[in-house]
Parts: structure tokens; sequence; C-alpha cells
């Protein structure tokens, strides 16, 4: 059975929390719109944020390697390339994901981060909210 990875993370577009609910082994996010209850699929809605995150790494490798290295508080040659690998093959990690879901402390922490997806009934993102870079800069 796979999982709604972004479940608690999901709202409709008029700010409310959906609710997941499967559909015999399939998991939705449960839309409530003038008394109808509407069952999008959450693999559809979980795959375009993943494709967003794919996109990301994609466009942002070096950076992000370069953070795993320091948040794993590692920079010699082996642990640059298990990093490198492991981006090369985030679509394996995506996929593992579907089965083990992310743990509730972890949507736990991006919900406090900022990150949201606001969806329609039709199961199309309107807006994905994500965290915002720390600023490392001097403001005045």
């Amino acid at each position: 059975m796979t999982k709604a990875l972004f479940e608690g993370l999901v709202s409709d577009d008029y700010g409310n929390a959906v609710s997941v609910e499967y559909v015999g082994d399939d998991p939705t996010y449960v839309i409530i719109e003038d008394g109808f209850r509407y069952h999008v699929d959450a693999h559809r809605i979980d795959e375009q944020v993943l494709d967003f995150f794919r996109q990301q790494v994609d466009e942002n490798k070096d950076m992000v390697s370069q953070g795993m290295l320091k948040m794993m508080g590692k920079d010699d040659l082996f642990s640059k390339v298990a990093v490198d690998k492991s981006l090369n093959d985030v679509d394996k990690t995506f996929a593992q994901l579907y089965e083990q879901g992310i743990p509730e402390q972890g949507r736990m922490l991006l919900g406090m981060l900022g990150f949201k997806v606001i969806i329609d009934r039709h199961g199309d993102i309107l807006k994905l909210d994500m965290p915002a870079a720390a600023d490392n800069g001097d403001s005045e």
C-alpha cells in the first residue's frame, strides 16, 4: 500500500486542511466543497511536488551535495561520492517514500518551516509554499 506523502501539509484553495482517506488501497486527499467530498488521488499531488523537488535538486546539485556533506560533518572523497550517488538515484529514494511515507516528525518539521501544498478539487497544485532560505547577509 502506498501512502499520502504530504498528509497534514495539504490545504484547499480556501486554506482548509484536507484529510487523507483511502479508496481501496489508494490514498486520496479529501476536499470538502459545497457539502461534496472530492477525493483527489494523493499520488498525483505527491508526484507533482516530488517533480518540483527533483527539478530543484538537478538545478542545484553542487549546492545540495555541499549542504549534505556539511550536515553530515564530512568532507572526504568517499562521503562526497556517496552523496553524489544518492543525488543521482533520487528516483529510487522517491519510490521508497511511497512505500514508507515521510515520518510524522518530518512532516511536522516541514509544516513548522512553512511548507504547504495548496490544491483544487481537480488535483491541480495552485501554490507550493516552501521554507525560505535563511539570509546570511547583514540587513539594514
